[in-house]
């Protein structure tokens, strides 16, 4: 039977919905291009995914792709972070159906308010209007669609320098950004320490974000696979990444190995 006209086409966005709740919301970081780990990451009980167009091997069809196997496998909410601040490919993107991005590398106010209006019709963007597309099930939901959607875009914010972390007050003014992400390995390159996340001046400079981006109202975000996550979440952090596919998949065969390599070594 034909979907009726007008009827809503996805759930709310519960990463938005917890985020704007102050509630932790727990990440799982997806990178090696694998539908079946994406469709199982899904329904494990995750609140959101984030599929890495910035470092890993993903183009806009393979995007498509994983997005309809994150819908299939479960409920969490499918983020992207798109390589760059690119308009076009945001429009793209969400002519597909994606509605949750992370954006890397932010340095300026006028980045992120860009990046913001990516993600908005005109008058409040400069997003291309489609009338067919799996966002507005291809033009059956269009009117129910011009009218709901922005408010379930949810937009990330990362700062990975110290000038970004100098404009977080900034970034807390502009309307449509639910949370800012301090991306600690880059912050660490950008302070001539690179790959010592833990370095007391990257720290120091980390914590400083982390209180500025709560005293500014927003949601604080961190990606760290360790024993920091705790803390972290104990102190108010709500985007919270806290494992992957890689790291998951490259402990369990060290853990693996090591469980026989007492015997078999």
């Amino acid at each position: 039977m034909p979907r009726a006209s007008g009827v809503t086409l996805y759930s709310r966005n519960r990463l938005k919905q917890k985020l704007g709740a102050n509630q932790p919301a727990l990440g799982f970081w997806l990178s090696l291009n694998s539908l079946a780990i994406t469709e199982m990451a899904a329904g494990a009980g995750w609140d959101w995914l984030l599929l890495d167009m910035e470092h890993a091997i993903y183009d806009a069809e393979g995007v498509e792709r994983h997005l309809l196997a994150a819908r299939s496998g479960g409920d969490a909410e499918f983020v992207v972070r798109p390589p760059s601040h690119d308009p076009n490919l945001i429009k793209r993107l969400m002519d597909g159906g994606v509605r949750s991005f992370m954006f890397p590398f932010v340095q300026t106010v006028a980045e992120a308010e860009a990046a913001v209006a990516s993600t908005r019709y005109p008058p409040r963007g400069i997003r291309g209007f489609s009338g067919g597309s799996r966002a507005n099930d291809y033009g059956r939901g269009t009117e129910s669609y011009i009218q709901d959607y922005e408010r379930d875009i949810c937009v990330i914010l990362q700062v990975e320098s110290p000038q970004a972390v100098d404009n977080i007050a900034g970034y807390a003014t502009i309307d449509g950004v639910d949370a800012i992400l301090i991306g600690a390995n880059d912050l660490a390159a950008n302070m001539d320490h690179l790959g010592d996340t833990r370095h007391p001046e990257v720290v120091a400079k980390f914590d400083e974000a982390g209180a500025a981006i709560m005293s500014a109202g927003k949601a604080a975000g961190f990606q760290f696979f360790d024993e920091r996550m705790t803390g972290l979440l104990e102190r108010g952090f709500t985007l919270a990444a806290v494992a992957g596919d890689m790291n998951v998949m490259l402990r369990g065969m060290q853990a693996t190995l090591r469980g026989l390599g007492a015997k078999y070594a």
